[in-house]
Parts: structure tokens; sequence; C-alpha cells
């Protein structure tokens, strides 16, 4: 079988956004290879190591590819993929004046190479993801998560999502009902569950995403508690919630209202829609983690959390990108 690869030279910056919008316009699999030189410090205070040497492309830059099935209008994909690049700019993303390619490659190019780039890491002090197809022996109180990403992004590795995941280790309680807005591949999701929560709801409007998330919750035995729905922000709590009572548990998302710990790792434009919201369904001392802010932001993102009643209790960073934790006090 052919299949069509779409390659963007862009900046790590945007790999987060590039890589989804790949996703929305159906990638089969997507890969990604960040700058490798020399100037670029590899963290290996948990143990991480890295299989591949470094690579010759230059620092802050990236490479991410999408591989779309024989039969699909590619003109369209370009052009749309193009212009949702474009309005990155509007979100103060630096794109480092993308440049595109287009080519026809075999199955045995591209099937199974991207999974050499993603190996077992120790994301904290008790998480380590694994892939499914790597064998590895964890150590005393590591929890692993299995995860085989398959279409939806997000094996952990990026700043914003490993920040996200130190610091769920940090705030979730055992018993605690958690929202995981915008869950991707679920891997924020199941490290909740595996840190203690008592049920995690999963959300994601991309139904890639959904169908990623139940199979990544299956193979860590958590069906049970995780729920993942089809959801527009919190839309689904809307049309869910039981009448008269607002912290009756609502059973078909498994949680009950108010929650203890809101996690959305997304933009924060799109954080800032929805902030409102977020403070409704938290339980008074309530913690809300707001990832996928870039530092720039930051301001922005906590002006907005407090206008609506959080307090910024914390912030972390890790290179460009800023995690904020909020409490509703």
């Amino acid at each position: 079988m052919r299949w069509h690869e779409v390659t963007v030279h862009t900046t790590e910056e945007a790999i987060e956004m590039i890589s989804n919008f790949i996703h929305e316009l159906g990638a089969g699999g997507v890969s990604i290879e960040e700058s490798g030189t020399l100037n670029k410090k590899r963290d290996t205070s948990l143990g991480q190591w890295y299989e591949l040497p470094f690579n010759d492309i230059p620092e802050g830059r990236a490479v991410i590819k999408g591989y779309f099935s024989e039969g699909t209008d590619m003109e369209a994909v370009m052009e749309e993929l193009k212009q949702s690049v474009v309005q990155l700019a509007e979100y103060d993303i630096d794109t480092g004046s993308p440049e595109f390619e287009l080519k026809e490659v075999d199955d045995e190019d591209w099937a199974n190479a991207w999974k050499q780039y993603f190996k077992p890491i120790r994301i904290s002090e008790r998480l380590t993801i694994k892939p499914t197809w790597e064998d590895y022996t964890p150590g005393p109180e590591e929890l692993i998560i299995e995860l085989d990403p398959g279409m939806a992004f997000g094996t952990g590795t990026h700043a914003t999502t490993s920040l996200c995941l130190r610091t769920l280790e940090k705030v979730v309680q055992s018993g605690d009902d958690v929202i995981d807005v915008g869950t991707g591949s679920g891997v924020l999701a199941i490290a909740a569950a595996k840190l203690g929560a008592k049920h995690v709801l999963a959300l994601d409007l991309d139904p890639v995403a959904v169908s990623s998330a139940n199979e990544n919750s299956r193979l860590n035995g958590l069906e049970s508690h995780i729920t993942v729905k089809q959801s527009d922000l919190l839309q689904v709590l809307r049309e869910s919630t039981l009448e008269g009572s607002s912290d009756a548990p609502v059973s078909a998302l498994g949680v009950k209202i108010p929650v203890q710990v809101v996690v959305a790792n997304i933009l924060a434009e799109i954080i800032l829609m929805f902030v409102k919201d977020v403070y409704d369904v938290l339980a008074q001392g309530g913690t809300y983690v707001v990832s996928g802010v870039i530092k720039s932001k930051q301001d922005d993102v906590e002006k907005g959390l407090t206008a609506v009643g959080f307090t910024i209790a914390e912030h972390y960073e890790d290179q460009d990108w800023v995690v904020i934790i909020a409490r509703k006090l």
C-alpha cells in the first residue's frame, strides 16, 4: 500500500498544534523529530535514556510528518493544513516560516518506523510511560502507563504533557473525582487513575482521540475508572447534569459533580473560553491544573483565572511552556 507523506518543517513551539491539525485532517499516523543539536540539554535526572543520536535539525526546529492513505484528497488537505498553520500567528505561536513537502511512500517506510522514537521514559518520581511494544521492568513504587498513541497525539514526552503529569502527581489524592479536558491519547486521565483518583472523566472533541483514549484505558485495565466522552470542552456536563441537585452523581459520566481536580492541556485561548465553567464544576478547595500555556500567555491566563475567583497557587516551567495550579478557595 502507498501512503501520502506530508512533512512540515517548523518550530518546537508549534509541535503540538500542528500535530493536532494533521490528526484532525485524517492522518493514519504522525511522527515528530525535534532538534538534537549538542546545544540542547537532555534531561536524565530521572533516568531517561535516548535511543537516537543527536541529529542535524537546527536548535528550536522540528520536523513533523503525517501519513494519509491512498485516495485522500491531498490538495484539500495541504490547503487546509497551510491555512491552519498560518492562523497560529493569531495566538502568538511562532511557526518559524514553515515549509511543507508532499510525497508518496510505501508501508514499510513508515508504518512501524516511528516507534523507534518512542521508548519507556520516566516522567516523574513515580510515573513512567511505556509503549505497549517495549519490554520494561518497573522499580518499587513505579507506576507504569501503557500507551499506544495510534492516531491520537500525546505520548507524554512533550513539555506541556510532562509538566501536567508531574503536577498531577503532586495534586491528585486517593478518592478524587477528576475531569481531563482535551484528553488526546488519554495519558493524563490514565495517570490520574494510577495516582489514586476514584474516577476520571476524559473529554475530547476529536472522535479519533476518544477512540484512542478508550483503547489506552483498556490497555491499562482502567475501563471501570475512566469514562471517555466526545465533548466540546465541558458541554457534555451541561447535557448530562441531573435536575434538582448540582452535586448529584452523573452516572453516565462516572464522576460526582463537583469534582476535586480538573486538568486541561490545551491552548491558552481555549482555556480562557471556559474558566467559569471549570470554576463551577470544582468543589470548594478543588484544584485546576492548566497546561498548554506558552510563557507569553501566562499573565493573560492567570488574569482570566483570578477574574472568576480562582487563586493562583503555583506555576512550573519547562522550556517555553508553563503549567499553572489554580485553586477554588
